[in-house]
């Protein structure tokens, strides 16, 4: 049976980007796997002063304290409590007093959307993760991202409101096989559906030789 080359030549190159992509995938998880165990060590060392700049996966999940000299804005998020309540997380953008640096600082969840919380500042350790990202999703994927920037959910909430829920490494997914796994399979269904499809089109052929015949 002769194969047509445009068709084939497409199809070909379709599924080795599809394989391709699966063998990324499976890459991804080791580098996955890898931050993972890193996570789930950073519990362990004492408390860090909050990083400045405050960007880098290093750092997530560790113990961090810094000083907000002022509050500058408030931003509110759909958020969790530490007891597992649902509401709206209350994120304090702060003033360090180094430059014109502001940090992000998660200092807890109202039951209300609306509340402005009273407090003005001060000391505040917590845990380090990453900060809302306003990125829209089509914009991440078509640009190369850099660090994220870092936020600090306060272990203390502010008053008035309930301490959010502590990031926890548990959280983070790692979904890389399953990915790998649904590309291979695409790859191997595309391929299917192809030879499917030259095997009709050769009987076709066949059928009308015959009828020539």
């Amino acid at each position: 049976m002769k194969l047509p080359v445009l068709p084939t030549v497409i199809v070909g190159l379709a599924v080795a980007a599809m394989i391709a992509l699966g063998v990324w995938q499976l890459d991804r998880r080791g580098q996955k796997e890898a931050a993972l165990a890193r996570y789930a060590g950073n519990s362990a060392p004492p408390v860090m002063a909050f990083p400045n700049p405050p960007v880098g996966d290093e750092h997530l999940f560790r113990r961090a304290s810094a000083m907000c000299l002022q509050v500058v804005g408030w931003t509110e998020q759909a958020g969790r409590a530490e007891d597992g309540t649902k509401g709206w997380r209350h994120i304090a953008q702060c003033r360090t007093g180094i430059e014109a640096l502001t940090i992000p600082i998660d200092m807890g969840v109202s039951t209300a959307p609306g509340a402005t919380p009273l407090w003005q500042g001060g000391d505040v350790t917590g845990t380090i993760t990453h900060a809302p990202d306003s990125t829209p999703l089509l914009a991440s994927l078509l640009r190369k991202r850099g660090p994220r920037p870092l936020m600090l959910v306060a272990q203390t909430p502010a008053p008035g409101l309930s301490e959010s829920a502590r990031p926890d490494p548990a959280s983070v997914p790692n979904n890389h096989l399953a990915y790998a796994v649904q590309w291979f399979l695409f790859a191997a269904i595309a391929l299917v559906i192809y030879l499917l499809a030259l095997r009709w089109r050769q009987r076709r052929m066949d059928g009308s030789q015959d009828q020539a015949s």
